[in-house]
């Protein structure tokens, strides 16, 4: 509750919501109000002053029986806006029913009426309003009604769009299968996650209700005498409107700020429940802990295309920045393999997409040193990214645009980034598809990516990226959810690409499997740091490292014994303790371990790291080998 009352202070003090917050008491305070302290005043017929112009008295002159316009137009904003809400409410209630009606009626009648409510909803609001108040009768209630049911077909839509977005997800096929009947479905699982866009444009309507609810008024089939609304008083200051101006005036201004108010409300309510994390800055992100001894700096290699020196990234939250990498060190040499394993969460590809400048605000990235073929990564233009960078991401599917052709996206590479005509762009992509092992590459290029396997996408992902002359390919996870027989394709792919083009490869992936087997050498990530950089096929020496060796399942494991697991599970990225971040969670902690951070020191070995306090050895093909001390 504190944290949402935070979200309002903060949108009420932005200029939209501090003037949506001024309309909206001004509103409901002439609503409570005006009546009470000016309805005698309103209502008091003067013969003396019947149609004067706008005076000291009557600022905006009176009307044919001499009452005060001014007044009246205050006293109005109880009936007008009352009723709009009304309308509003009327609309959002009868919408909710229709959307969510198919859901629970026999398939046959929820076509039905879903087919009813595409028809209405093609009709313009307005001329359905007038449609229905022929129906309903002219008066008060009529319009109410008339105007409450024009807009139900727009809130059911709405609902019918929400509903089956919401429906698809896991946990209402678990309701499902758990046996909840359609009506506690809709309203335990569907609606309370859809609620939030529905009370939006519910407060957006009720502006459109107003107007709507004037209109009628205007035209004589709203609120009759010797009632009055805004749109009855904008009516009779019309007839005199060569006379007097500022008859029309003051109703028509009444219409317009109140309106105006309700959308600019509308427009803060959206800002509000659409936030999920704090967008403010409190400063710059703090910088990691000092370390209890200073780290061995590594000579960077003359022919490195990526070298990283303590990077971090940081988004800022309710209770401060929080750091899910933090002060990652790593490069890569032209043509070499690396690969990035760990747990969900431990911030491998978080930091893939730092390295590829893909990291959007609020989150903030810094480095030591961060450069890409030479250069700062910050100073090299988009050209230079698009065409020697390459980005395979893990889902395709996603990573298409469904709308459009394949070879259309590949080609549009080619031609931002190289200049080239549609013509050359699409012959290129063409042949790239073909690169990559699609066959008819010409015919796929002219599908769309659903008419694609999961296999096929993925290479024609890896296709894109080779529409330039990459240095670097940053592959996250390109095998997950594919067949072993697919992944073993895009794995081979990748390692062609390799030997072809001379490109680096930096393969994020949490099978230390397929990292063994497809890279040169492996970088372990645990709790947004590297705890182990070791090249593929010599002694592990980190507890982490150690035991995702262990839960490893090969031909030759043992089928009789229980699979190996790690206990626990490793710290959010806000809540790392002191000490080394694995010490939960590893049998040869110490109490040095929960007090001190271990930092990233070359072993024996120069071209082997590891940030422990009790390094042991294994071998990545599983073979164990005598415990050494650091």
């Amino acid at each position: 509750m504190a944290r949402r009352g935070s979200v309002w202070t903060a949108a009420v003090r932005t200029p939209v919501g501090a003037c949506s917050a001024v309309l909206l008491a001004l509103v409901v305070v002439l609503s409570v109000l005006a009546p009470l302290l000016w309805g005698d005043g309103a209502a008091a017929i003067d013969t003396d002053a019947i149609g004067q112009g706008p005076s000291g008295a009557h600022p905006f002159g009176t009307d044919s029986l001499g009452r005060d316009l001014l007044l009246r137009t205050l006293v109005a904003t109880r009936l007008s806006v009352g009723l709009a809400v009304l309308a509003t409410a009327i609309g959002a209630g009868s919408g909710v029913v229709l959307g969510t009606l198919p859901s629970v009626l026999p398939r046959r009648l929820g076509r039905l009426l879903t087919a009813v409510v595409d028809i209405a909803v093609a009709f313009p609001g307005l001329l359905l309003a007038l449609f229905l108040a022929v129906i309903f009768g002219v008066g008060t209630h009529g319009a109410v009604l008339a105007i409450g049911f024009a807009t139900a077909p727009a809130f059911a839509r709405l609902v019918q769009t929400l509903s089956a977005s919401v429906s698809g997800r896991d946990f209402v096929a678990a309701a499902r299968i758990a046996g909840v009947g359609r009506v506690r479905l809709l309203a335990r699982h569907v609606l309370p996650n859809i609620g939030e866009p529905l009370v939006v444009n519910a407060t957006i309507g009720a502006g459109s209700a107003l107007l709507a609810f004037a209109g009628l008024s205007f035209l004589g089939i709203g609120v009759q005498a010797p009632d009055y609304d805004w749109g009855r008083l904008l009516r009779e200051g019309l007839d005199g409107i060569y006379v007097n101006p500022a008859a029309a005036l003051a109703p028509a201004a009444a219409v317009v700020l109140a309106g105006l108010a309700f959308n600019l409300v509308g427009e803060t309510v959206a800002a509000v429940v659409g936030v999920r994390t704090r967008t403010t800055r409190r400063g710059a992100p703090p910088a990691p802990a000092a370390p209890a001894a200073h780290p061995v700096v590594l000579e960077q290699p003359a022919d490195a295309v990526l070298v990283v020196e303590n990077l971090r990234v940081a988004f800022p939250g309710p209770d401060g920045w929080t750091v899910p990498v933090r002060g990652v060190s790593f490069s890569v040499r032209a043509g070499e393999a690396i690969g990035v394993v760990g747990e969900s969460g431990s911030g491998k590809s978080l930091t893939a997409l730092a390295v590829s400048r893909l990291v959007e605000a609020p989150g903030v990235v810094t480095a030591d040193r961060l450069e890409f073929a030479g250069k700062p990564l910050a100073a090299a233009s988009d050209r230079e990214l698009g065409t020697a960078l390459a980005m395979v991401f893990q889902d395709p599917m996603t990573s298409f645009n469904p709308a459009r052709r394949v070879g259309g996206q590949l080609a549009e590479v080619s031609e931002q980034h190289h200049g080239l005509s549609r013509r050359a762009a699409f012959a290129r992509a063409v042949d790239r598809l073909a690169a990559v092992r699609i066959p008819a590459a010409e015919r796929r290029a002219r599908q769309y990516p659903h008419e694609f396997s999961g296999g096929m996408r993925q290479r024609a992902m890896i296709g894109m990226g080779l529409m330039g002359r990459p240095k670097l390919i940053v592959a996250d996870e390109p095998t997950t959810a594919l067949d072993v027989t697919v992944q073993r394709q895009v794995l081979r792919l990748l390692a062609r690409t390799r030997e072809t083009e001379g490109a680096a490869i930096l393969l994020i992936s949490h099978d230390i499997a397929v990292v063994s087997q497809t890279c040169e050498r492996m970088l372990v990530m645990y709790a947004g740091r590297i705890v182990e950089d070791l090249p593929t096929g010599s002694p592990a020496r980190h507890p982490y490292t150690r035991a995702l060796l262990a839960t490893t399942v090969d031909l030759e494991t043992d089928r009789d014994q229980p699979l190996e697991v790690i206990p626990g599970r490793q710290p959010e990225p806000g809540q790392v303790p002191a000490g080394c971040a694995f010490a939960a969670r590893c049998p040869l902690a110490s109490e040095r371990c929960r007090t001190e951070d271990p930092v990233l020191e070359v072993t024996d070995r120069r071209d082997h790291r590891v940030a422990c306090w009790h390094p042991q050895v294994t071998v990545l093909s599983g073979q164990s080998h005598e415990e050494g001390a650091a």
